[in-house]
């Protein structure tokens, strides 16, 4: 019994020492449980502290950000603006120089218009001047028309109470002492007279009203025909034609060759002629001019015959387009038979007749 006794003391310590270790362990449990509240809710309050510190970054980098876009924003609307300014200033900057330089084309042509017109009205007073002189002057009732030296021989005085004898050919002879020629009446100098045709006439009338410079009309076309080609007609076909096309382009040039020029021999000398040999004739003649049809850089050298009948067919197209350009100011008549002389200056240098300077 006292065995049972003590074992059931035993057993009854060991059971409130277990109780006690099972409160000690409910302690520490519920210790445990509330620290780790304790950590959670710091954690909580640490991590909320982190996350606002966090947020207001955010807000502050949004700010940086919406700065920084309306900087960006400001700079690309300024430098549009400026972009702008500069296409308006560079476009009115292109803008102005075209219209100077329309107005001074505009000028230019202006005054190459009335500088032409001058031109034409100078050379169309030259030609009224020289149409309205006589061909063949009186000589002895102009005599500063003659030469001194046909003077002095054509007024020597009288020697021994005789006539002296006129040796010059160009001399007038004496008169009789009632003032009359002692020629025969077969020589008496007679006056050129004139009368119109009225098919010619007609012709030209009907061109006059319509100028125009193409062969649709039959006043150019009876022209081209019995003038013009005729008189443009040299050995060498094809640089006929040629001249014959500058001339009514207006683009044929005549220059007189230079002295130093006459000795020299060009690599294309039998194309283009020589100092001794025209290239459109093919006629050994002195040269001392020479043609350049349109932009080509060869010069034709021709002779004074050849240069006579292009002068004369240039002539023509001269008058009839300054007709055509409203610069004469004639009557039709008058214009008529300017064109039937210078149609005549055509026959006549087609037949090799021409005129020289006296040296």
């Amino acid at each position: 019994w006292y065995s049972l006794g003590r074992e059931g003391s035993r057993l009854e310590r060991a059971a409130q020492l277990e109780g006690a270790r099972g409160g000690e362990h409910e302690d520490n449990v519920s210790r445990l449980r509330s620290s780790s509240l304790e950590i959670r809710e710091k954690g909580s309050e640490i991590l909320r502290e982190q996350l606002d510190a966090a947020q207001k970054e955010l807000k502050l980098k949004d700010k940086e950000c919406e700065r920084l876009s309306q900087i960006r924003d400001q700079l690309e609307q300024e430098l549009e603006e400026l972009t702008a300014s500069l296409f308006e200033e560079a476009h009115r900057m292109v803008r102005e120089a075209n219209v100077k330089q329309a107005t001074a084309e505009k000028q230019l042509k202006e005054a190459q218009g009335k500088s032409d017109v001058l031109q034409a009205e100078v050379s169309a007073l030259k030609t009224m001047v020289l149409t309205s002189t006589p061909s063949s002057p009186n000589r002895r009732a102009h005599p500063q028309l003659l030469s001194p030296g046909t003077r002095s021989r054509g007024s020597s005085p009288h020697h021994g109470g005789g006539h002296a004898r006129n040796k010059s050919a160009s001399g007038a002879l004496p008169l009789a002492p009632g003032g009359h020629s002692d020629l025969p009446s077969d020589l008496q100098p007679v006056r050129e007279d004139k009368e119109m045709d009225s098919i010619l006439y007609a012709e030209f009338l009907t061109w006059k009203n319509r100028p125009s410079l193409d062969r649709s009309s039959a006043f150019l076309v009876r022209i081209y025909r019995e003038d013009i080609g005729p008189c443009l007609s040299f050995t060498r076909s094809e640089l006929s034609q040629s001249v014959q096309s500058a001339v009514e382009n207006n683009s044929l040039t005549i220059e007189p060759v230079a002295m130093s020029a006459l000795s020299m021999v060009k690599a294309n000398a039998i194309e283009c002629g020589g100092p001794k040999k025209c290239a459109l004739s093919g006629i050994s003649r002195s040269c001392k001019h020479q043609i350049k049809l349109g932009d080509e850089e060869s010069y034709y050298y021709i002779s004074p015959s050849s240069r006579a009948r292009i002068t004369a067919v240039c002539n023509f197209f001269t008058y009839i387009r300054y007709i055509q350009q409203g610069l004469v100011r004639h009557d039709a008549e008058q214009m008529f038979w300017e064109v039937t002389r210078l149609r005549r200056e055509m026959t006549v240098a087609k037949l090799g007749f021409y005129l020289t300077d006296q040296e």
